[in-house]
């Protein structure tokens, strides 16, 4: 019995040790990939979708918009898709208030496309594989969002069929942030990222 007993905590401490190695290498692509900045010639500028209110950007959505205009301007990509849809309470949708102020910015509506039904980043960046697709464009994009978030964004978008490059705005990420973004690539790999929007 007490063999037995000293094999299974061997078992159980082999198990958390690969566990506790397999989220310190995520946390440290996460943080990795927060501190690049791929921007280069795409198809199109995708901007992740943010809080709204009542049509007007929030700051981080302000921000991943201006920034977006600013790779436009560069003439990076010859449009822009800004997504987003309605949360609990919401009179506007993400995209629309992406437009919306894009339209302000002085970007034409012939470089802009809206999605408005994605309520997490596997839907917006699923919407958005199907606008190009439909428009006929290559399939390499180049994704706006804020940093910790760089490195899930272009695992959801290799799993929708995109080839996306980040180029994040210049917030900080914080730790939290970076934790539980650590968190949701862990657990994505494993499930599949559709899944995992899915549940939660």
């Amino acid at each position: 019995m007490g063999r037995l007993l000293r094999w299974g905590v061997r078992v159980g401490l082999g198990v958390l040790a690969a566990l506790v190695a397999y989220l310190a290498v995520t946390f440290g692509q996460v943080l990795w990939a927060s501190r690049q900045d791929d921007a280069r010639a795409a198809s199109a500028i995708v901007v992740m979708g943010a809080a709204q209110w009542d049509g007007r950007p929030s700051p981080v959505l302000q921000a991943r918009l201006d920034h977006a205009v600013t790779l436009w301007a560069q003439g990076l990509a010859d449009v822009i898709i800004v997504t987003g849809g309605k949360q609990a309470g919401d009179r506007v949708t993400q995209g629309f208030a992406g437009y919306r102020y894009l339209r302000e910015l002085g970007v034409p509506d012939a470089a802009i496309r809206v999605e408005v039904e994605g309520t997490n980043s596997y839907e917006e960046l699923s919407a958005s594989a199907l606008i190009v697709a439909n428009e006929g464009r290559p399939r390499e994009v180049l994704v706006v969002s804020d940093p910790y978030h760089a490195f899930r964004v272009t695992e959801i978008a290799d799993e929708v069929g995109l080839r996306a490059w980040v180029s994040p705005t210049g917030t900080a990420s914080s730790v939290r942030a970076l934790v539980r973004e650590t968190a949701a690539v862990a657990i994505g790999r494993i499930v599949g990222y559709r899944r995992l929007s899915n549940i939660s």
